[in-house]
């Protein structure tokens, strides 16, 4: 089992990153897929959440707005498009993979720093 995440990096305010989480090893369309991200000194938070099909998406109320997550179930990928970056933003960010009541997975973190 994998998920690898990529797209991280060092963006000015305001400005945009995707975010990518590729998945294999399991079968990545039962799975409910999450975004979190940790800062420095901070508890892991949940950002965002789309269901297995990707019809229905949920997000944190501090990124609603300008965070979008979707999934690609053919490429077994999840992405989370991020605009209007902020210096709080900044934070090492997982994808999760979870199934309910049975295993989940995670990521092993990519770096996103919003600094001009």
């Amino acid at each position: 089992v994998q998920l690898v995440e990529s797209g991280g990096g060092l963006v000015q305010p305001g400005g945009s990153l995707r975010l990518s989480c590729a998945a294999s090893g399991f079968t990545f369309s039962s799975y409910i897929m999450n975004w979190y991200r940790q800062a420095p000194g901070k508890e892991r938070e949940l950002v965002a959440s789309i269901s297995r099909a990707g019809d229905s998406t949920a997000y944190a109320d501090s990124v609603k707005g300008r965070f979008t997550i979707s999934r690609d179930n053919a490429k077994k990928t999840v992405s989370l498009q991020m605009n209007s970056l902020k210096p709080e933003d900044t934070a090492v960010y997982y994808c999760k993979a979870a199934s309910g009541l049975g295993p989940m997975y995670w990521g092993q973190g990519t770096q996103v720093t919003v600094s001009s």
